[in-house]
């Protein structure tokens, strides 16, 4: 008897995942203005409150697709879309991106690509905030304290991204789900996560 492969990528999973992956693309190029433009007075590690929203494609890919590679996948493209419009980071992005987007693969992959609930997306969501965090601490922050600016940014930054990328994939999916859009995955079938 053959069995199926549930692990394997289907032809909707690739598109949607790319639909997601290139409209963040375009988001983080807005957000990029917005960052740079009237946040950009806003002090660090203060403005990190909503550094969340940079992780959201790795925790709503893997949500949506649950395949292995999906958040890696999402998040990766977003930053590579992101860089192709043009972005005050230039290539940098090109290595962040994947960086961020492997925080949040590893817990699903933790958890064998079989746990989607809002517990794991909230540690996924987390987990890339510190990779991130921990990465903008060494390359755009290296003369800064550990004890005053690093260590707070790095906690700020993994709190918004639990709140914003992994709370807040969850309740988009939820939404999605409502829809029927999401009809053809586990997630819109599920109707829920919890």
């Amino acid at each position: 008897m053959a069995t199926t492969n549930t692990n394997r990528w289907r032809t909707i999973d690739i598109v949607i995942a790319s639909i997601v992956a290139v409209a963040f693309g375009v988001i983080f190029w807005a957000w990029g203005l917005l960052w740079n433009g009237p946040l950009a007075g806003i002090t660090e590690p203060v403005r990190c409150v909503i550094y969340g929203m940079w992780l959201v494609p790795a925790v709503l890919g893997a949500l949506i697709v649950r395949k292995p590679g999906a958040a890696f996948y999402t998040l990766t493209i977003a930053s590579l879309v992101s860089v192709a419009i043009g972005t005050s980071w230039g290539w940098t992005l090109v290595v962040q991106g994947p960086l961020e987007a492997l925080g949040a693969e590893l817990i699903f992959a933790a958890f064998a690509y079989k746990l989607y609930n809002l517990p794991v997306a909230m540690l996924a969501g987390a987990t890339a905030g510190v990779v991130a965090s921990v990465y903008d601490a060494f390359v755009w922050y290296p003369g800064y304290s550990w004890a005053t600016f690093r260590i707070p940014y790095i906690l700020v930054t993994a709190a918004s991204s639990l709140v914003i990328a992994g709370i807040g994939s969850v309740l988009l999916v939820r939404a999605l789900a409502q829809t029927g859009v999401l009809d053809r995955f586990p997630a819109g079938r599920a109707r829920a996560l919890v």
